[in-house]
C-alpha cells in the first residue's frame, strides 16, 4: 500500500512539475535551472526540441546514475526520468504555449510554489526528479561534496549560460524562481513533520514528568543563581498539545521556567507516537 502510494506521489509531483513548466515558464518566456533550464539554452540557441532534449538527458542520467549509485537509486528515479518528458510533451500539446498571464513576476511566483512542491512531493515519496538531481548526488558519494552545494552551482551556472540569449532582466527572474522554488521545497519536506520542543526547569520536575502523557527526557542541570540540582524535563509535543502543556507545567509550578524550540521533524519511540492529552 504504501509503494502504490509513493508511486501516485511520484506521478502526481512530475505532473505538477510539468504544469508549472506548459503554463507558466514556457509562455512566459522564463529561465530557469535544472534539467528544463538546459533545455530551453538548447532550443533557444539551436531550436532543438525541449521534450526530445530532456527525455535523452533524463535517460542518460538515469544510466549514469544507476552505474554509479546503484541498483536501489535506479528504481527510485525510473518513473520520473521517463515519465517527466512524458507528461511534459502532453501538456505541451494541450496547452500550445497559451500564455495565462502578462505579469511576469507573477508567473514567476506561481512557477516557483508549483515546482518546489513537486519536487518536494517526489522527494518525500523516496524518489527524485532525475535529469539534473543526479550529478550532484554522484559528486557528494565521490568528492564529499554537499548535495545542495553542488546542486546550486550547477542552477547558476544554466542560468548564466542563459545570460547569452535573455536579457539581464530575465536573468534576475531565473534568480528569484530558483530561490522561490528552493524555500518552497524546504517547507514541504517538513510539512506534517515539525514539532514543538519544550524543556522545563522547575524543582517539581517529578510532577510534571508524571503529567506529561509523552515521552520525556531527564537532563542533568543546575541552576546558575542558587545551584540548585534537579533535571530539566525535555519533551516534544505537536503544536495542537502546547497550550494543554503549559497548562499542565504552570498548574503544577506557577514558577516553572520552559524554553519552546520548534524542530523540523522528530523520529523515535515516545516522541513520534501519536498519543494525546487525557483530562485529568
Amino acid at each position: 500500500m504504501k509503494d502504490i502510494r509513493n508511486i501516485i506521489g511520484i506521478l502526481l509531483g512530475n505532473t505538477i512539475y510539468a504544469l508549472g513548466v506548459t503554463m507558466f515558464i514556457l509562455p512566459n518566456n522564463l529561465i530557469t535551472g535544472g534539467t528544463t533550464g538546459m533545455a530551453l539554452l538548447v532550443n533557444a540557441t539551436t531550436g532543438f526540441s525541449i521534450t526530445v532534449f530532456v527525455s535523452i538527458f533524463n535517460v542518460s542520467m538515469f544510466l549514469i546514475g544507476w552505474k554509479v549509485l546503484g541498483k536501489k537509486f535506479a528504481l527510485t528515479t525510473l518513473i520520473s526520468s521517463f515519465y517527466y518528458p512524458f507528461i511534459l510533451g502532453i501538456l505541451q500539446g494541450v496547452f500550445k504555449n497559451e500564455m495565462m498571464s502578462k505579469d511576469t513576476l507573477l508567473c514567476v511566483i506561481l512557477a516557483g510554489l508549483m515546482i518546489g512542491t513537486a519536487i518536494g512531493l517526489v522527494i518525500r515519496c523516496g524518489a527524485s526528479t532525475g535529469g539534473m538531481d543526479i550529478p550532484p548526488l554522484i559528486l557528494n558519494k565521490k568528492l564529499g561534496i554537499p548535495i545542495s552545494v553542488s546542486m546550486y552551482g550547477f542552477d547558476f551556472i544554466i542560468l548564466l549560460g542563459q545570460m547569452v540569449i535573455r536579457n539581464r532582466e530575465m536573468v534576475f527572474y531565473g534568480i528569484l524562481l530558483v530561490l522561490i522554488y528552493t524555500v518552497v521545497l524546504d517547507k514541504v519536506l517538513v510539512i506534517g513533520k515539525s514539532q514543538m520542543q519544550v524543556k522545563i526547569v522547575s524543582a517539581k520536575f517529578n510532577e510534571i514528568n508524571e503529567k506529561i502523557d509523552r515521552g520525556t527526557t531527564l537532563i542533568h542541570s543546575e541552576t546558575g543563581f542558587k545551584h540548585n540540582q534537579y533535571p530539566v524535563v525535555l519533551t516534544v509535543v505537536n503544536n495542537r498539545e502546547l497550550t494543554q502543556l503549559n497548562n499542565y507545567v504552570y498548574d503544577i509550578d506557577p514558577d516553572a521556567f520552559m524554553i519552546i524550540n520548534k524542530v523540523n521533524e522528530v523520529r523515535g519511540k515516545g516522541f513520534s507516537s501519536a498519543k494525546k492529552y487525557e483530562n485529568k
